[in-house]
């Protein structure tokens, strides 16, 4: 029992002391302490003692667009364990191909009393007006990471996509080619507005600023989009791709292929999240990384601030990415021959 006990305490942040007298119901135990030391109880798989069978740990939602964007798994792992660690029991909430979206969801949780909910990659606002009006009068504690629209009056954790988007274009460019396009995802989608931005204020710097149109190709996030995208882009002679997510990247690749032209020799690729295996992929893909581990410990504390009644950031909070070169980016061919 002594090594079970250890586990527990390792897991919760606290002293095998302190976990004898959560079991044992000693008084003087932080309330948060005590929370700690019941999720770790549950996580672990260990049987609670008796008095404390009914009680169970405060909910909170993790409300992601879809787990095939190995991005958004990621997230939610490490949310999860942070939230375990503070009291707080993680539901992941997700799409699904039947029909279950984030107002069913934000339904089932409102009914549940959540304590909180974070999302991530969309917001409260794309579960349309009536879920949102539901959560601000209830003043659910919610923060957003990477939102797919402003809410400029929620708490906002966002990745800093003008910046990811200068690495990887300024990485091209010192490969030496001249023509290069962006795979973005939908119009209006904002981290895909922002990285747009960035790449426009490229193309004026190089004097190419008219050809913007041709330039950009917005889709879907799936390697659909992306291998539907990506041939319009080519019409347009690009020699590099700058994409808003590794699967768009992947998708590219794969169309490229098929077309008869080989990355990077022909087309360079860039990709943006550096997902799971991204290092194993054929070839293994340049990609801007977002600094998850981070990014989801500040999301957690915010939510765990407005939980405690107290305000959350009033300005969003921009996390630095970086570019992380592989194998799926060259110097052009064009170039290579002088």
């Amino acid at each position: 029992m002594t090594k079970r006990l250890d586990e527990v305490a390792q897991f919760a942040g606290v002293s095998t002391a302190t976990v004898s007298r959560v079991l044992r119901n000693r008084p003087g135990v932080a309330q948060a302490t005590r929370d700690a030391v019941l999720t770790a109880l549950d996580v672990l798989g260990i049987e609670r003692p008796t008095q404390f069978r009914s009680e169970r740990a405060p909910l909170v939602g993790l409300v992601v667009p879809d787990l095939q964007n190995p991005v958004f798994p990621a997230f939610a792992e490490v949310l999860a364990g942070a939230l375990s660690k503070r009291g707080l029991m993680p539901v992941l909430c997700t799409r699904t191909a039947d029909g279950v979206s984030e107002a069913n969801y934000i339904e089932m949780l409102l009914r549940q009393n959540v304590a909180g909910i974070v999302f991530v990659g969309g917001s409260y606002a794309d579960a349309g007006p009536e879920q949102g009006r539901a959560l601000q009068e209830q003043r659910v504690p919610i923060v957003l990471i990477n939102a797919a629209d402003e809410n400029l009056g929620a708490v906002r954790v966002t990745v800093d996509d003008a910046s990811a988007a200068g690495q990887a274009l300024g990485h091209l460019a010192s490969l030496g080619h001249e023509r290069i396009g962006m795979l973005l995802g939908p119009v209006g989608h904002v981290p895909s507005v922002r990285k747009l931005g960035a790449f426009a204020d490229f193309l004026r710097a190089r004097g190419q600023i008219a050809d913007l149109p041709r330039l950009v190709a917005h889709t879907m996030f799936s390697m659909d989009g992306g291998a539907a995208a990506v041939s319009r882009l080519i019409a347009a002679g690009v020699t590099g791709v700058v994409c808003a997510s590794d699967a768009l990247a992947l998708g590219a690749i794969r169309r490229l292929r098929k077309m008869g032209l080989a990355v990077p020799e022909d087309v360079s690729v860039i990709g943006f999240d550096d997902s799971p295996y991204m290092i194993a992929t054929d070839p293994p893909l340049t990609t801007v990384r977002q600094p998850i581990q981070i990014m989801a410990a500040a999301a957690a504390g915010e939510l765990l601030q407005q939980m405690e009644g107290r305000s959350g950031a009033s300005e969003e909070l921009l996390f630095e990415p970086e570019l992380i070169v592989r194998s799926s980016t060259c110097t052009p061919a064009a170039v290579r021959s002088h």
